[in-house]
């Protein structure tokens, strides 16, 4: 097993980063938090947050927050009707523009999160991941990462865990800021919200065949 890098600012400064960039970005960005929330609660209903538990740092559960971006429709048994359908006009705009992630700031403020790391997927994935795509939890889960800027959703699930642990073994300063730039040039284009067969991307069944382990 590789060693991750990144010690000094990985250690000590790149907490106190995330705070301060965190911080002065739910300051500057609260204007946009209240017209985003009011527009959820008009065309959406509430609550207008949607909180779910995922795993974070040594794959502690933790609570994520995020614009809801979907409707509660139901079908006659009272179950949730596919994503696909609950996912309006609206909800798409929210995701396509990420605004739908904003809160995950507050996450960032607490300590569940980074700006930048292996994107905080599902608690249920967790038995499933093998030796190496376990590695991804060796650090904070990220609002983006190396997979979102290489693809985000329209890229497979294999891809997207190697390249969460090569961000894991590269952790740098540098690295952190190449990859919040080409984040915000990635929310201007759009490129890679969606997977070619599902509203999001397919859900994770596990690989196969275990990774050697070098």
């Amino acid at each position: 097993m590789k060693k991750s890098k990144g010690g000094i600012y990985r250690t000590f400064l790149k907490r106190p980063m995330d705070f301060i960039l965190s911080l002065i970005a739910i300051i500057v960005l609260s204007p946009v938090f209240l017209i985003v929330a009011v527009l959820v609660r008009t065309k959406l209903g509430s609550p207008v947050l949607f909180k779910q538990k995922r795993p974070g740092l040594n794959e502690e559960v933790f609570l994520m927050y995020k614009f809801r971006t979907m409707t509660d429709e139901r079908d006659d048994k009272g179950e949730l009707l596919p994503d696909s359908v609950r996912l309006t006009k609206f909800g798409k705009l929210l995701r396509s523009t990420s605004l739908d992630e904003l809160p995950e700031l507050f996450n960032i403020l607490k300590g569940n999160m980074s700006i930048i790391g292996p994107r905080p997927l599902l608690v249920q994935y967790l038995p499933l991941y093998n030796n190496h795509q376990k590695r991804r939890h060796e650090v904070r889960p990220g609002l983006s990462g190396l997979a979102q800027v290489s693809g985000r959703n329209a890229i497979s699930w294999e891809d997207k865990f190697n390249l969460d642990v090569e961000y894991v073994e590269n952790v740098s300063f540098i690295k952190d800021w190449k990859i919040i730039f080409l984040t915000i040039k990635k929310v201007f284009v759009r490129e890679g919200i969606n997977s070619e067969t599902a509203a999001t991307i397919e859900p994770f069944k596990g690989t196969e065949k275990e990774r050697m382990e070098i």
